[in-house]
């Protein structure tokens, strides 16, 4: 599976950006999909994960209420909507792929993408 994350951006404080990430390779539908991201100077994060039905879904913390993970297995492309960002929310944005039942640990996922960078100006 390759993932190709895009979206990313400039945004000022309070406004939104969806982060779309898409797989080639096969059998999509079958894996669990996350977000991380990196702030400068920060380990990777976890975010969001969605099952492979898109059924389940689970957030760290602070991104409750705030980011919405969704997946169109149709297209092979799962998504990271994000509303009142903030300017921590500064970071490379990350999609992987998880071939079991999803996770907010790192070592859970098997495919990455290559990042996409959020700003957030307050």
């Amino acid at each position: 599976v390759q993932l190709q994350a895009s979206g990313g951006g400039l945004v000022q404080a309070g406004g939104s950006l969806r982060l779309s990430c898409a797989a080639s390779g096969r059998a999509f539908s079958s894996y669990s999909m996350g977000w991380f991201r990196q702030a400068p100077g920060k380990d990777r994060e976890f975010v969001a994960y969605i099952g492979w039905s898109g059924v389940s879904t689970y957030y760290a913390d602070s991104m409750k209420g705030r980011f919405t993970i969704s997946r169109d297995n149709a297209v092979n492309t799962v998504f990271l909507q994000m509303d009142s960002l903030k300017p921590e929310d500064t970071a490379v944005y990350y999609c992987a792929a998880d071939p079991y039942n999803g996770s907010s640990r790192e070592n859970a996922y098997r495919y990455w993408g290559q990042g996409t960078q959020v700003t957030v100006s307050s």
